[in-house]
């Protein structure tokens, strides 16, 4: 009933603060306008109990006071927005291709670069609520860990629970980019994109990175493409007797490959060399494929005046009703 969402005449609010010096006129000079009754000593009086009606009388000011309140706010004419919002939108559709091979647990990214893409990934998921996002991962062969879906939130839990022991060992980067765009061919959304991810070198699958890209553009798909891995070498873990060791291993990427793809369906390439990197490249492709929303909304305001108007002028008529019958004063 009270619901208020903005006020027509807010300006005029500022007239509640008359009520601090009404206070203060009342605390300081409201008894010296009092009834008084001259007697020639007090004595008499001595031993009578106070009526209760001594201390409730200060009621009629609070009364009044929150009735001026009330008063003031129906004047600024307080009013709540019933508002409809029709939306028009087409989200993308992406499709993130993941490289889960042994190589993306190499540590030049923290902790790891394949726990790094999958941190920097869900961020990504997260930052895009009307898309639909789905995940290929790749190592030897590839496979549709989770399809094209809205609900993000079994997407980010495929997404945690991927492994690099999930598939058998390699980089089939032709059949990663193959799977995803299988998975993205039918769609029907103007704008289709893959996000591939790898740190190495095509070295298995009966499909060609390049093949791959090929079907991708003939179905108009953007690709992306970002290799992972710092310059030079990088530190990875090797399991012994004596537990794990570690020995620095070449970083070998595919740029060119990786470029070519790209260049051929209309995405980029992007270097990663350590987290802060990957994330920014994230970002970039989420500016890069921003979906345009067109929204049309309408407002109508019901006005809630009335209701403070009516509870002040109640108050104020019980004020008056107690000021003239149990709070009546005898001149």
């Amino acid at each position: 009933m009270f619901g208020i969402d903005e006020f027509a005449n807010k300006n005029l609010l500022w007239l509640l603060t008359a009520i601090i010096p009404l206070i203060v006129w009342y605390v300081l000079y409201h008894p010296k306008t009092d009834a008084v009754l001259k007697t020639s000593g007090l004595k008499a009086f001595a031993g009578i109990p106070s009526s209760g009606r001594v201390s409730l009388r200060h009621m009629l000011f609070v009364l009044q006071m929150l009735a001026f309140a009330l008063f003031v706010i129906a004047l600024a004419r307080p009013q709540k927005s019933n508002s409809w919002k029709t939306v028009d939108t087409e989200g993308i559709d992406v499709m993130i291709a993941l490289d889960i091979s042994g190589s993306m647990l190499a540590e030049d990214f923290k902790p790891n670069r394949l726990e790094a893409a999958k941190d920097v990934a869900i961020e990504f998921i997260a930052d895009r609520p009307n898309d639909r996002i789905g995940l290929v991962v790749f190592a030897g062969e590839s496979f549709t860990q989770c399809p094209l879906t809205t609900n993000h939130k079994e997407l980010v839990r495929l997404f945690r629970e991927v492994d690099s022991d999930m598939l058998a060992d390699g980089t089939a980067i032709g059949m990663g980019l193959a799977s995803a765009v299988n998975r993205l061919k039918d769609s029907k959304v103007t704008s289709k994109v893959v996000i591939l991810l790898t740190d190495g070198v095509n070295n298995s699958g009966q499909i060609s990175p390049e093949t791959a890209a090929e079907i991708a553009k003939t179905f108009e798909l953007r690709v992306y493409s970002i290799g992972v891995g710092s310059k030079g070498t990088a530190p990875y873990p090797v399991q012994t007797p004596f537990g794990t060791q570690y020995q620095n291993m070449e970083v070998k990427i595919d740029e060119s490959t990786l470029s070519a793809i790209s260049e051929m369906t209309g995405g980029q390439y992007f270097r990663a060399t350590d987290n802060e990197k990957l994330r920014e490249i994230y970002q970039e492709i989420d500016q890069l494929e921003k979906t345009i929303i067109q929204e049309k909304q309408y407002t109508q305001k019901d006005e809630r005046f009335f209701w403070f108007l009516f509870a002040g002028i109640v108050l104020l008529v019980v004020q008056l009703i107690l000021r003239y019958t149990v709070f009546r004063q005898i001149p």
